[in-house]
């Protein structure tokens, strides 16, 4: 079911999307996020928003990066910035592929043909999330590069991922930022104690309130709707395939094509087809063979 746009949390990629956009108010709450999270002072910052289309895209085909925030001064670092609800078993899985691909996409980026290797900037993912992706209730999970054979030897390649779990127990992590982790779950008011918190929450009630954010939201409603609608559709007719296949294999063992079309009322080139897909994928399940078939093999 729909929520209201009011009822969206920071950790929901319309929401966090629409702030990160919000003119006089984008920039300012990107500093305030990193200031707390990682204790960095941004003067000047430019934002990247990636992602055209919030909600239903998944991660599983191209992923495209939320937002991220190019420091304009100073080391000139890359902050991706992205939320996360999804804890599918097979995407919590894929989990530290797909950042590794976050990491190729923002230096493919940032590298420009015919530059050196050493103006390639420094890139810091932050992973904010409403579940455990590694299972060790831990709030911060920081990840770099190192040497197997002499872990304490220096390796800094400049790529660093920061997994935050909203609702860690273990490790270190300022009470601020604790704070702001349960902000993002939850976007009330009741959960925005500390000045900087309260001034963040002003931006969201800010975006939120905002007519052109709630026709925008009810556009991506909608496309999201259709998309399924779609989706549900095309399962059906998958399914059908794969009730048509099994048919035809079983009566394909003492029946002819032509006896076969007359018998299960199809039409005979479509016989034809699925007894070629069998012939040539003796392996495959009917659930493949329907798929093949459906995207036009």
């Amino acid at each position: 079911m729909k929520r209201k746009l009011e009822q969206l949390n920071l950790l929901d990629d319309f929401l966090f999307g629409s702030i990160l956009s919000y003119p006089e108010i984008g920039e300012e709450f990107c500093r305030k996020i990193l200031k707390i999270l990682l204790n960095v002072d941004m003067d000047r910052l430019h934002i990247v928003p990636q992602k055209v289309y919030y909600g239903s895209d998944t991660d599983r085909h191209g992923a495209r990066l939320d937002v991220y925030i190019e420091e304009e001064k100073g080391t000139g670092t890359i902050y991706d910035v992205e939320p996360d609800k999804n804890d599918e078993r097979e995407l919590k899985l894929a989990l530290p592929r797909r950042v590794r691909f976050y990491h190729s996409k923002i230096d493919g980026r940032s590298l420009k043909a015919g530059d050196d290797y050493s103006k390639l900037k420094q890139v810091i993912v932050l992973m904010i999330m409403s579940y455990d992706p590694f299972g060790r209730d831990r709030v911060l999970y920081t990840i770099r590069s190192k040497c197997e054979e002499d872990p304490d030897m220096d390796y800094d390649d400049g790529a660093a991922t920061c997994f935050f779990y909203t609702k860690g127990k273990k490790g270190e992590l300022s009470e601020e930022a604790r704070e702001l982790l349960r902000y993002m779950e939850d976007s009330s008011e009741d959960n925005a104690q500390s000045e900087r918190l309260k001034e963040i929450h002003s931006m969201v009630e800010t975006v939120r309130q905002d007519e052109e954010v709630a026709l925008e939201y009810m556009k991506v409603y909608e496309r999201e709707q259709m998309i399924e609608r779609r989706g549900e559709k095309i399962g059906e007719r998958r399914g059908e395939i794969k009730g048509e296949i099994k048919v035809v294999r079983n009566m394909s063992k003492s029946m002819t094509p032509d006896q076969i079309s007359e018998a299960a009322g199809l039409e005979p080139e479509y016989i034809q087809k699925i007894l070629m897909h069998i012939r040539n994928n003796p392996e495959e399940s009917d659930a493949g063979i329907a798929a093949r078939i459906l995207a036009g093999d």
